[in-house]
Parts: structure tokens; sequence; C-alpha cells
């Protein structure tokens, strides 16, 4: 779903996204301090032998500015944080109750990551559940700070900072193990 759908879906649910203080203020401190401990854990990551590997193959077809700049926040994070955590989730919360409808919301975010994880090889069942409890973490973002701004910034640093370091790993030849820093 791109990021006029999502748009489109949002403002015509009438679902409210807490873009509005005072659920706006608390978004942003919430999405900041979890956003803040997401960056450090992802720049962190690159010391763990599979993670390097990992993001050393992957072959990015975007040139970085489109990839960071527009792809990243608008095609992703925008249009999936409106469609699961602005749409979804309290549609199912409605229907389902709060944890069920968290559930439901997480679910279909890992779901819906199938075909890119297909595309770049990755494992699929390990994706979904990756990506799932991700969701079920956006989810209680959203649902402790009333915004979707909370989840979508930590939503943006994750992709980010994961974005950054791939790009930093594919043009160097740094190795950050062990045995070299200490050569």
């Amino acid at each position: 779903m791109g990021a006029g759908t999502s748009t489109a879906l949002a403002g015509a649910t009438g679902i409210p996204l807490g873009l509005r203080p005072p659920q706006l203020g608390a978004g942003l401190r919430l999405g900041g301090i979890v956003a803040s401990a997401v960056v450090a854990a992802v720049s962190a990551s690159p010391a763990l032998p599979p993670v390097r590997a990992s993001m050393r193959a992957r072959d990015i077809d975007l040139h970085p500015a489109v990839w960071l700049g527009l792809h990243i926040p608008v095609g992703t994070v925008w249009s999936e944080e409106l469609a699961f955590r602005g749409v979804l989730q309290p549609l199912a919360t409605e229907a389902f109750g709060r944890t069920a409808g968290r559930a439901v919301q997480a679910m279909a975010f890992g779901l819906a990551h199938i075909r890119p994880a297909r595309a770049a090889g990755d494992s699929i069942p390990g994706t979904v559940l990756v990506t799932g409890m991700f969701g079920w973490l956006l989810g209680w973002l959203r649902e402790r700070s009333g915004s979707v701004v909370a989840p979508m910034l930590a939503h943006l640093a994750l992709n980010e900072a994961g974005a950054v370091a791939t790009l930093y790993l594919g043009r160097s030849n740094v190795d950050l193990s062990r045995e070299s820093a200490s050569n």
C-alpha cells in the first residue's frame, strides 16, 4: 500500500491519528526515546558477524538519497504506520478488544513483509516473526501515546539506521571484528 492510498484511507475513516496536542507531544516524547534506543541497538548490530554479512550482501537499487530521503520515510514508514497503526489497529481494537486488535495489526504487519523478504532472499518465517513482534511494539507505542507519531519515529529510526549501516558496510572494507581491532 502506497503513501497516497494510506493517507486517503486514514482520511476516509476519520480515525484520530494523534497529530494534535496533547497526543502529538506524547508521541514525540515516547517515539524519541524509543527511536534513540533503536538507533543505538542498530548501530551496534554490525558487530555481530551474521548481521554484518547480511548488510554487506544487500544490493540496493536506489540512489542513497532517494532511499533515505523518500523511500524509507514516505514509501515505507508513513504508508505502513498510517495503514497498520493508524487505521487497522483502531478498527481491530474496536472489533476485538485492545490486545486482540494489537495482535491483528501485528500479524498483518508481519505478513505484509513476505514479499520484501522473498525479494531479499531472507527467511520468510523469520521475517514474519520479527516484523510481527516489531509491529506489536509499534502498536503498543500507538496505544501508549495516543499518536501514530511514536511508532513512526521508532519505525523510521530502525529503517534509517539499518539503511545507513548497510550503505556504510557496502561501501567499505571496514572489519569490525575484535581480531582486527587488536592487530
